[in-house]
């Protein structure tokens, strides 16, 4: 029999008998790598679904638009059309500043005068009813989803209402909110819808209520890369045109997930660590039965490398396989998260191959970095000694002696846990830091004032803190929920290894209760110390990572958060505790006398 073939055995054998531990090792690394492979994938992915988007629509290279009213305008424009590097163009047309009122909702908007029959260049794609006719209006999807408008409903522009004969989706403008381009008299723009209506009721509505207006060409390039040095030689002395590249709003597309690739990043980092803390707590707890393995393989003549590929690679293939199902929970996932709004059109291609090796290095790290000691331990250990399976005896501190006996009786077993185990405590003050990072950044977001698009009470919802704020929630759910696994494999761990002193501790009159509370207080009194360096680490994160002046939450939520999270520590610890406690005495001393 080839060894690849026992060593895969073994394996196999070993995660059917601990079924419980694997499942939590795929969790762990499942959503870590998840996280990871959406917020490295999500570079570039605006730029696709825009120039997805422009081949589909015939977008224009170049926009032409010139906010100053005056009989020069139109001939500039023209003038422009006819230049050589100009192979197709569309226009003039207006472009008409206004109200518009759906429903309960009020937003600014900015009317286009369009063609009945779309030309070569700027060929909006209807998704949704038809294209534009006298009397009606066609929105733009991201927009139309954001007022959550549908062909047939009802909208008042300036007082006058039209019915929604179509929905499409254009590469001429910006996504929602950023549809206006430039403001009224070209100055800064506010977030804007975008609707078509015909030439001749764009000319109305405009002319009716007096409203701003500015002229717009788009302009196909015979070069599509060379918008810049177009735009440098196409400056006019005396007609002022602001000129936008689709090179522009492709950047500027990318704005909406400018916040949302960090959030993914930094919490696969932090998903990564607690992943790393639970395996290594997994480990730590099976370290004696993998003492014996390898000592049994020894004994029938094993060699380490052969020790050491069984011992490693029931975690490294279980990473892996986490690391699979992660990037497939990505590239399901990636689609809502790419795109927030509805403005653009096509697919996104999912983790690309440099995505797969960095995710495969996380994988990989988190077994390594989990089981790599507990692994040249049972290596170095002797082949007796392992077989003979004995406790390491702990190191005893006259001090800590003297002064624990002098505590309750909870509080002297909890204490002398965590003493004993000083590296558990950390991975749990770490694993607690870590929840509250997360948890004082959400709480620091939420308390940012609410910047919505709109006009008073019935304004729209910010799509882009929205889609910030439900990511940030969803990394921090995920945390929540890994935090709390490894507290459990952390008390169980605990519970495991401290079964006979808490036997011996039993026979000298503690009760189960009061071994329930030392092993609680074994995990409380870390992440005491957790919780008092993640609050002010959170604020630090979110510092780092939020652009201009921020509103730090207010105290009371932090010190709720870091309660909250304490008390959650508590209730988790109590389960495995209370189990571990209630176990007979005489059998776990029996057991280790034998």
């Amino acid at each position: 029999m080839g060894s690849a073939v026992i060593v895969f055995r073994l394996v196999l054998a070993d995660i059917r008998r601990h079924r419980a531990q694997a499942a939590m090792l795929l969790l762990a690394v499942t959503v870590a790598t998840a996280a990871y492979a959406l917020g490295l994938s999500l570079q570039g992915v605006s730029q696709a679904l825009y120039q997805q988007t422009r081949e589909a629509t015939a977008g224009p290279d170049v926009v032409a638009l010139a906010p100053d009213p005056g009989p020069a305008v139109a001939p500039t424009l023209t003038s422009l059309a006819r230049a050589p590097e100009v192979v197709a163009h569309n226009g003039p047309y207006r472009i008409v500043y206004a109200t518009l009122v759906a429903g309960d909702a009020t937003s600014k908007v900015v009317v286009h005068g369009a063609a009945n029959k779309p030309g070569a260049v700027d060929r909006p794609l209807v998704t949704s009813g038809r294209w534009v006719r006298s009397g009606g209006a066609v929105l733009e999807r991201g927009f139309a989803a954001a007022l959550g408008v549908r062909v047939g409903d009802r909208v008042t522009i300036e007082g006058r209402a039209y019915p929604v004969v179509g929905i499409a989706v254009t590469a001429a403008t910006s996504i929602y909110p950023w549809a206006a381009q430039i403001g009224p008299g070209g100055g800064p723009s506010d977030p804007t819808g975008l609707a078509w209506l015909t030439r001749s009721d764009a000319r109305a509505l405009a002319a009716g209520n007096d409203l701003p207006v500015t002229t717009a060409m788009d302009l196909k390039l015979r070069d599509p890369d060379a918008t810049q040095a177009f735009v440098d030689a196409h400056h006019h002395p005396t007609v002022r045109v602001t000129f936008h590249t689709w090179q522009f709003k492709a950047e500027q597309d990318a704005v909406m997930l400018r916040d949302s690739q960090p959030i993914l990043v930094v919490g696969s980092w932090l998903l990564g660590f607690l992943a790393v803390t639970g395996v290594a707590a997994l480990a730590a707890g099976r370290a004696g039965e993998q003492s014996r393995r390898a000592g049994l393989l020894k004994a029938v003549g094993a060699g380490p490398g052969l020790i050491a590929a069984v011992l490693l690679t029931e975690y490294l293939a279980l990473a892996l396989l986490a690391e699979a199902l992660g990037l497939v929970l990505a590239r399901l996932a990636e689609p809502a998260i790419a795109s927030p709004t509805a403005s653009r059109i096509g697919d996104v291609a999912g983790p690309a191959g440099a995505t797969v090796v960095a995710t495969t290095a996380l994988a990989v790290a988190v077994a390594g970095l989990s089981t790599l000691r507990p692994t040249l331990r049972a290596l170095r250990t002797a082949t007796v000694t392992a077989l003979g399976g004995a406790a390491r005896r702990p190191r005893h501190h006259p001090l800590l002696t003297a002064l624990s006996g002098l505590l309750p009786a909870p509080l002297l077993l909890g204490l002398r846990l965590t003493a004993r185990r000083p590296g558990r405590a950390v991975l749990q003050a770490c694993s607690t830091a870590t929840t509250l990072i997360a948890v004082v950044a959400l709480l620091a977001v939420h308390a940012q004032p609410a910047r919505e698009y709109g006009l008073g009470s019935s304004a729209l919802p910010n799509l882009r803190d929205v889609h910030d704020r439900r990511l940030l929630l969803a990394v921090t759910v995920l945390l929540i929920a890994l935090a709390a696994v490894n507290t459990l494999a952390l008390t169980w761990t605990t519970a495991t290894e401290a079964r006979v002193n808490m036997a011996v501790a039993r026979t000298l009159g503690a009760t189960p209760g009061q071994v329930c509370a030392g092993l609680s207080t074994a995990q409380l009194l870390p992440a005491l110390l957790g919780a008092v360096a993640g609050v002010p680490l959170g604020v630090f994160v979110y510092w780092l990572f939020s652009a201009g002046e921020t509103t730090a939450p207010p105290m009371s939520w932090m010190i709720s958060a870091a309660l909250a999270v304490l008390l959650a520590t508590a209730a988790l610890t109590a389960l495995p505790a209370r189990l571990a406690a209630r176990r007979p005495v005489a059998p776990t001393l029996s057991a280790e006398a034998a």
